[in-house]
This record gives C-alpha cells, sequence and structure tokens, in this order.
C-alpha cells in the first residue's frame, strides 16, 4: 500500500461541509434545491452536505471523465451517465469534489445550462487554481489545495481509497 499524507483531516472536513451547507441555505431560503452529484467522486461530499441543509434537497446524479484511470486528465469529456430526469424550471447546485484544469466542468455547466434550469451553481469540495486552464466560477468553495494528487471522501487513484474519511495525497 502507498503511504497516504493527511491533507485535510476529518474533523475540519465535516466543519466546512456544514459551512457550505449553511452558506446555500441562508442563499437559497426557503426554496428547494436539487443537487446534482457528479459520480462518482462527489458522492460523500454530496450526501453529507444534503444531510445540513434543511430546505427540501433533490439528489439527481450524473457521470462525467477525463481522467481513465490514470492521474492526469486526458483532457477528453466521456459523458458516461446523463440525468434521468428534468431540471427545467429548477434551482441546480453542481456537487464535484475537485475541480483542476476546469475543462470537464466547463463542459458540464454548459451542457446542463441547455436543460434550462431557473438558476445553476457550482460548489467543489477542493480547488487547485494552479491547474486551471479554463476559468469556472465556482459559487461554494470548501478548500483550496496545492497541486497534489489527492485520494480519500470519494476521491480515488484507480478506484481505490474513496472510503478513507479524510482527504490525503499520495507521495
Amino acid at each position: 500500500m502507498k503511504k497516504i499524507n493527511v491533507l485535510i483531516d476529518e474533523k475540519t472536513l465535516q466543519n466546512r461541509v456544514r459551512q457550505i451547507a449553511e452558506q446555500i441555505m441562508e442563499d437559497y431560503k426557503e426554496k428547494d434545491i436539487t443537487l446534482i452529484c457528479i459520480l462518482k467522486g462527489s458522492m460523500y461530499f454530496t450526501v453529507d452536505l444534503s444531510k445540513y441543509i434543511s430546505n427540501k434537497v433533490i439528489i439527481e446524479v450524473i457521470q462525467v471523465s477525463s481522467y481513465g484511470n490514470g492521474t492526469e486528465s486526458t483532457g477528453k469529456i466521456d459523458m458516461k451517465l446523463d440525468l434521468k430526469e428534468s431540471i427545467e424550471g429548477k434551482d441546480v447546485i453542481v456537487v464535484e469534489d475537485i475541480i483542476d484544469t476546469g475543462r470537464t466542468l466547463s463542459y458540464l455547466l454548459e451542457h446542463l445550462k441547455l436543460k434550462m434550469p431557473n438558476s445553476i451553481k457550482l460548489c467543489t469540495l477542493l480547488n487547485k487554481p494552479d491547474r486551471r486552464i479554463i476559468d469556472v466560477k465556482v459559487d461554494y468553495n470548501g478548500f483550496e489545495i496545492p497541486d497534489k494528487f489527492v485520494v480519500g471522501y470519494g476521491l480515488d487513484a484507480a478506484e481505490y481509497y474513496r472510503n478513507l474519511p479524510y482527504i490525503g495525497y499520495i507521495e
């Protein structure tokens, strides 16, 4: 097993998720919210975030990928699973685990805008601005992190390490 160093411990992670949920509730007051979970990486974050939001919440899933099984983005966006339900007229928050180059999110946000939601915002747990190639507007940001390959809390290395309760990086 590879050595994994803790970057963000579980307590810090959960405190920040709770803070983001509070900010979302303030912004959306009594409105219903549709959270779009980007599979597989943002599963843990989406579920925990939804637990802290007292508004009515619907969770939808979508799956796109630009990594394959590697540690670097391929630059090619692959839509593996599109939404099953309509988001037309709904207030949508796209929940992402990490924004790296911005390519995948830029593509996905344009794709979702065509489905005519009332509003669309972006929430990411982790943000790597040093790697950005395409600028995307982040409405809710958990943590800015250095350019390290991270795992845990949904993030993986070839499908492993998602189940770690913290964010770590592999040397």
